[in-house]
């Protein structure tokens, strides 16, 4: 990799990241309670584009344009994925969370993994770096378990040249729980894991075409690619407050922040939490009135963003549980292969718009962003 992309990724993912969510939440927005009619979460039936007409898959696409030029966030319902595996791998969050010994848990603590594979818990990482150096702040109260690409979670079985977020080759990151422990762990974490890693290839073709470019695009980019996935716990708040602009929540689940890779694939059980700032800058609870039953959440991320020189929108969001009940997600970062370098598509960049963003190197950029929320 030349030096002066490995220097912009560090750079990038340190200082540019955190500039721009820096500048988005000091924003002056208009007051939550105020109304924000002029701002919906659309809802995306993207069953169509598993059809053979390309006509199909191109309006299902200028839906899509439609809502990452605008907020970066929308639901899609006619996605594929049993609900078997989603129930399985919610419970199987839940099973982690309460049945595995403390123990065990540290055993597979992250801070063990240079590739922050393994069990986080709530006083290990800030999401935003910044918290951390607010006087006062107290810890996220998430707990997760994460894990990355391998190719025996691949239905593809991969293409033999996968390597970790710093390129190292045939390294195995991943750590799981004993079969004994929690049995069944990795066959419901491959079932999921299959069937989503399926739809994020199947949706980056949709993102190709949104943006007008052939539909095979980033087919060769995803081939080994960053998916990254975690199993999050939030626990229920002792005094739930509302959303309001009266002041700071104390009990923040996951700070304020933008993912780092292309889109984020999100399965959620029902407890409501997750909340997203409007293009208007108003934190808009995500599992509104208007919330399909079925539906997983999509949002985009840093990668798309830069790639698109702006035009794609990397979605803030945030977790605070404001009920007593608690609350599971499985997020799945979808990214392109670790060794891929990404720069603005040429036709994102005019006269009138240069390219904003300088190349960087895709696993190092996510590697680098991960050390910036560690503790230590």
């Amino acid at each position: 990799m030349p030096a002066e992309v490995l220097s912009s990724t560090q750079q990038e993912a340190r200082q540019g990241a955190q500039t721009y969510l820096d500048a988005r939440l000091l924003q002056k927005s208009i007051s939550p309670l105020q109304s924000t009619e002029s701002f919906t979460i659309p809802v995306i039936d993207i069953s169509p584009s598993f059809d053979a007409s390309l006509q199909e898959r191109k309006a299902v696409a200028t839906q899509i344009r439609a809502a990452c030029t605008n907020s970066g966030f929308f639901h899609i319902t006619g996605h594929g994925i049993s609900r078997e595996a989603q129930d399985a791998v919610l419970d199987l969050a839940k099973r982690f969370v309460k049945n595995l010994d403390p123990d065990k848990k540290e055993a597979l603590h992250v801070k063990h993994s240079e590739y922050f594979r393994g069990w986080e818990p709530s006083d290990y990482t800030f999401t935003n770096p910044s918290d951390r150096h607010v006087k006062g702040a107290r810890p996220e109260t998430k707990e997760c378990f994460n894990w990355g690409y391998e190719e025996g979670l691949d239905p593809t079985g991969g293409d033999g040249h996968y390597c970790e977020l710093d390129g190292a080759i045939g390294v195995t990151a991943n750590v799981w729980p004993s079969e004994q422990d929690l049995p069944g762990f990795y066959g419901t974490v491959r079932q999921y894991y299959g069937e989503v890693l399926s739809l994020a290839r199947h949706l980056f073709r949709l993102f190709a075409l949104s943006l007008d470019l052939e539909e095979s695009h980033f087919d060769s980019m995803v081939t080994h690619p960053s998916a990254i996935a975690r199993l999050l716990y939030y626990p229920g708040q002792e005094n739930p407050q509302p959303l309001d602009d009266s002041g700071e929540d104390k009990e923040v689940g996951l700070g304020a922040h933008t993912d780092y890779e292309c889109f984020t694939i999100l399965l959620c059980s029902s407890a409501s939490g997750l909340e997203i700032l409007s293009p208007e800058n108003v934190w808009i609870p995500a599992r509104g009135p208007t919330a399909p039953e079925n539906g997983l959440i999509i949002n985009v991320a840093d990668f798309l963003m830069r790639w698109t020189n702006g035009f794609y929108r990397s979605t803030i969001h945030r977790v605070v549980n404001r009920t007593q009940h608690e609350r599971y997600s499985v997020p799945f970062f979808f990214g392109v292969n670790n060794d891929t370098i990404i720069e603005t598509i040429p036709s994102c960049v005019t006269p009138e718009n240069p390219s904003r963003y300088p190349p960087i190197q895709a696993g190092e950029y996510v590697l680098e962003r991960l050390k910036a929320t560690a503790s230590d």
